[in-house]
């Protein structure tokens, strides 16, 4: 299908315009909503597809294009989801969202939560350690949760989506958000983290164990993801003496690549390059002066992103 983009300036394609500036909306909440920037896209693809598919008068008919294509969209996203764990149960590996390079945000024009409390901001909700979070919320969960705490869209709206009435739905995002409060750290200024992440990457480099210990939280988690198509560790390491070990094994194994620091999913993050392609992308959580997680994706598939980043 050609891109909606491209027929905006179609005279043929009266209206058009008022739905291709849904789009970057769109690719925004299937992103968080799936985890991975490349379904993400095919859902808005199919989206515009199933839109295109009406009649001109069916497509007449519809009084708020953009509340449609978000319904639509929002539903594909759902099937995509209970789908989804089957497929992770098959992946080889530990899975882990798609890593975005630069700031990204995908703003929405919607007022803000009621309660400032409930609300979630579009670049918390960007960052690895909330997409990771939402994981393991189950899909109407985290359908709920996204459009209502995130993208503030009225429960009345999700339940067109979700399938079930507005007081279910206001439950399954009490839910998530209880879920998601118990397991989140506030972390670090972004300051401190950019810091930290510039220090990581001086002892990674200089193969210093001792340095590398003392920047990780005691209880720090590293998580790989080679998706079984590039070596990875196909479990998580815990415990910063275990992790400061492996990532002296893996320092050992990248001779002649470049180490940069790069922005990812909004934070401080690290690049891995080889020859100018890049090969792996580090995300890091940071909180109390200690590195508590660090998230490796090696799988080629999921670092297109990345290609002219």
């Amino acid at each position: 299908m050609t891109d909606p983009s491209e027929q905006a300036h179609d005279p043929l394609a009266p209206g058009l315009k008022a739905i291709v500036s849904e789009r970057r909306q769109l690719i925004g909440i299937a992103y968080r909503l799936v985890g991975s920037l490349s379904e993400a896209e095919d859902v808005v693809q199919e989206t515009y597809t199933r839109w295109y598919a009406l009649s001109p008068a069916q497509r007449a008919a519809i009084d708020s294009p953009g509340a449609w294509l978000t319904t639509v969209a929002g539903r594909i996203c759902l099937d995509l989801l209970g789908s989804a764990r089957a497929r992770r149960e098959r992946y080889v590996g530990e899975w882990l969202p798609e890593p975005l390079p630069g700031q990204v945000t995908w703003t929405t024009g919607r007022p803000p939560a009621a309660d400032p409390a409930d609300r979630i901001t579009l670049d918390e909700s960007i960052n690895m350690a909330f997409l990771v979070v939402l994981e393991s919320l189950t899909p109407a969960e985290r359908v709920a949760f996204v459009l209502h705490d995130v993208f503030r869209y009225p429960f009345a709206e999700v339940a067109e989506i979700v399938g079930r009435s507005p007081a279910a739905c206001r439950q399954l995002a009490s839910s998530a958000r209880r879920r998601i409060r118990a397991t989140q750290v506030s972390p670090a200024p972004v300051a401190r983290q950019a810091n930290l992440v510039k220090e990581f990457k001086k002892a990674w480099e200089a193969r210093d164990i001792e340095a590398l210990i003392g920047l990780l939280d005691p209880d720090v988690k590293a998580v790989g993801d080679g998706g079984g198509l590039v070596s990875a560790a196909l479990h998580p390491f815990e415990g910063r003496e275990q992790v400061a070990s492996y990532l002296l094994e893996v320092a050992g194994k990248a001779s002649g690549h470049e180490l940069l620091e790069r922005t990812v999913n909004g934070r401080p993050g690290l690049v891995l390059q080889q020859a100018g392609l890049t090969v792996a992308v580090f995300a890091f959580h940071v909180a109390e002066d200690r590195i508590r997680r660090i998230w490796g994706v090696r799988n080629p598939e999921k670092l297109r992103p990345w290609t002219d980043a």
